[in-house]
């Protein structure tokens, strides 16, 4: 078999309930490529495989669940990529899909590497944490809305699926966890510019306490800052909010 490494954030799904949900999720919108990240012990690869006519891909910084998995699941020798997700190459020139119980010590990342990549990303599901999943989620007046989750809200619509419990994973975390679904928006808010509409909502949730005027008083002149918008806070602001106020600043 194969040992768990802490320090990999190994939870391995072995509920095959779950397993079939998320690949029933993810077939509900169509696609040809489709990569998975952190495939592991291969409980949710097995169903993967199973996809007729599509190409598949998984990647796994494991070398010992590598071997294991070309061991158990012959179909899947060549199609595995021996690399952390965060340093990898986009793995399809053409658009495509991405599925994976995440590690949650890099869930966070691995959507912001995704958003690195999203002219390609037809669609994600993913198992996060649960309050990370919530958070993602999360709109504007929830006390858990945030940087992720306006971040991914401006390209994505986010559908929070289902709840996993604890104890459909081996070893069992000690957190609930959530399968969300990310889908590209049809028309993405305008912004002056990504790099700029980025800035601002890091900025405004750094000091969420603060009125915004407080917290991004750096990055408008006094004049604009006189707005009464600028009297709310980060969180009550709605992707939309943020990304009409990038049009004036400095």
């Amino acid at each position: 078999m194969y040992t768990l490494k802490k320090s990999l954030g190994q939870h391995f799904l072995k509920d095959e309930n779950i397993c079939r949900k998320i690949a029933d999720a993810l077939q509900a919108h169509p696609f040809s490529n489709l990569v998975e990240v952190g495939p592991g012990g291969g409980a949710l690869t097995k169903y993967l495989l199973q996809i007729p006519n599509i190409s598949f891909k998984a990647v796994e910084i494991d070398t010992e669940k590598v071997e294991y998995l070309k061991q158990t699941y012959p179909a899947i020798k060549d199609k595995i990529i021996h690399e952390s997700f965060l340093e990898t190459n986009k793995p399809f020139n053409e658009n495509f899909t991405v599925v994976g119980n995440f590690p949650y010590n890099i869930s966070t990342q691995i959507l912001f590497k995704i958003l690195e990549w999203k002219e390609d990303v037809e669609c994600v599901v993913g198992m996060f944490q649960k309050e990370v999943a919530q958070r993602i989620a999360a709109k504007e007046g929830n006390k858990v809305y945030g940087v992720t989750g306006v971040l991914v809200q401006a390209f994505y619509k986010v559908d929070y699926l289902f709840d996993v419990h604890e104890n459909c994973f081996n070893p069992p975390p000690k957190v609930k966890s959530g399968v969300i679904r990310l889908l590209p928006l049809s028309k993405v808010p305008e912004m002056k510019s990504e790099k700029q509409f980025f800035a601002l909502v890091k900025t405004a949730f750094n000091q969420r306490r603060k009125t915004l005027r407080n917290a991004v008083r750096g990055l408008f002149s006094e004049e604009v800052l006189k707005d009464d918008i600028f009297n709310k806070r980060a969180e009550q602001l709605s992707v939309n909010d943020f990304a009409q106020l990038t049009f004036k600043m400095k």
